[in-house]
């Protein structure tokens, strides 16, 4: 076995897994597929992939691309330098995310189903949150918001009904004295819409109550006006709830994912009245919902290249707004070399339980066949997907650095 687990050391595994390799092998009987093992337990580990599937924020690759990398060493992690004293790990990449969407304070947390959960728990536990019955979704992995709220020790008390909720529905809940109810909750829709005969409080309308209002908005867009584009807000951004309109508008906190619009890693991000932040600080769920220096550091970098308006830096921002003519020259540049493919116009979408109607106009490579085993098996993994038997590759996705990573991938489906 351990002759066999050397003879497959060129893989670069580690020799325990060489081992596993062998001995797998063997106890299927067949020593030579060895090597074919090694390489299963390659494909199965953590690595880089090329998104070409056209979803901008692919749930299933991590979502948004984050590039920022740390050198090794230590960090003021929850060290005070001005002081010497120990400092709070919120106070350094929360308080630019605070700054940038007009909140007079902000924390984070691992994921956006962790900030809701903490705000629950430390505003209104054993006490009821009203929710519309329009909003009570279910997010992926089939967590359901009446199922967090339960686990928070919150509870959910119902408004209006799946189509139509007004403001008027949450003051004969507040009014009633045995609903005790301690917020207003607004869950964005992010993952589904309803037409039709429909009707929804606006933020302002819920914001004259006696009772703070939280508003999950999901997505994580900053600002409504994207000033760190130069042209602008995109069309397709319209309607989208952003983080700083909505507490201008009248709520008392927000909370929303760092790696969806936002284009961070991933995290959890509560914003707004300081006295409720902090409450939400104080909880003692908050230590264990609370994100490492890596991700902290990794947002602060990202803050600080929104306040720069340095929209290019910021990977999804820079797939979200190439042109179209950008996408055609190096559709052509890598249908050329790779000798394989037709240029086809494609759509692609934010993804990620983002804008779930919205389509971007975008540039592909059409493949006759399906062709996705052969590239999720090239060098770098390429994602793609098939429609009427075509393999579609679209570029919208794809960082420019991997073009030559898809021209060889292209050339090995159409070599003989």
């Amino acid at each position: 076995m351990d002759v066999l687990a050397r003879s497959i050391a060129d893989t670069g595994l580690p020799h325990p897994l060489l081992v596993d390799a062998a001995r797998s092998a063997i106890a299927n009987g067949d020593p030579e597929s060895a090597r074919r093992e090694a390489e299963a337990l390659q494909r199965a580990m953590l690595q880089r992939v090329i998104n070409a599937t056209g979803t901008l924020l692919h749930t299933n690759l991590g979502r948004a691309p984050n590039g920022v990398h740390q050198d090794a060493g230590f960090r003021n992690l929850e060290l005070d330098l001005s002081t010497g004293e120990r400092g709070s790990r919120q106070a350094h990449a929360p308080t630019l995310l605070a700054r940038l969407c007009g909140a007079e304070s902000a924390m984070v947390v691992n994921n956006c189903a962790s900030a809701v959960m903490l705000i629950l728990a430390a505003l209104a536990e054993n006490r009821g949150v009203a929710v519309s019955r329009g909003e009570l979704v279910e997010i992926g992995g089939g967590f359901r918001v009446p199922d967090v709220m339960e686990q928070s020790g919150a509870h959910l008390v119902e408004v209006g009904t799946t189509n139509r909720t007004r403001a008027a529905d949450y003051r004969k809940r507040i009014d009633d004295p045995e609903s005790d109810i301690a917020l207003v909750m607004q869950i964005h829709q992010s993952n589904f819409t309803i037409q039709g005969f429909t009707e929804m409080p606006t933020i302002q309308s819920l914001a004259n109550f006696d009772v703070p209002l939280v508003a999950d908005i999901g997505s994580g867009l900053l600002d409504a006006a994207c000033p760190w584009l130069p042209s602008g807000p995109p069309s397709w951004l319209a309607d989208e709830p952003a983080a700083k309109q909505t507490l201008a508008n009248g709520a008392s906190l927000v909370a929303f994912s760092g790696d969806k619009l936002l284009g961070g890693p991933q995290a959890g991000i509560i914003a707004g009245d300081k006295a409720l932040v902090d409450a939400c600080g104080r909880h003692p769920l908050a230590r264990a919902l609370r994100p490492g220096g890596l991700v902290l550091g990794a947002l602060q970098e990202l803050a600080l290249e929104y306040m720069n308006r340095n929209w290019e830096a910021i990977p999804f921002w820079r797939m979200a707004m190439a042109s179209n003519g950008s996408l055609q020259a190096r559709a052509e540049a890598i249908v050329n070399a790779g000798g394989v493919g037709a240029i086809i116009e494609t759509m692609a979408v934010p993804g990620g339980g983002t804008l779930p109607t919205v389509e971007i106009p975008s540039v592909g490579i059409a493949i006759e066949g399906d062709h996705r085993k052969a590239l999720r098996t090239a060098p770098v993994p390429i994602m793609a997907r098939v429609a009427e038997d075509t393999t579609i590759l679209d570029l919208r996705s794809v960082d420019t650095e991997d073009d030559l990573a898809i021209t060889n991938a292209l050339q090995r489906v159409g070599a003989p």
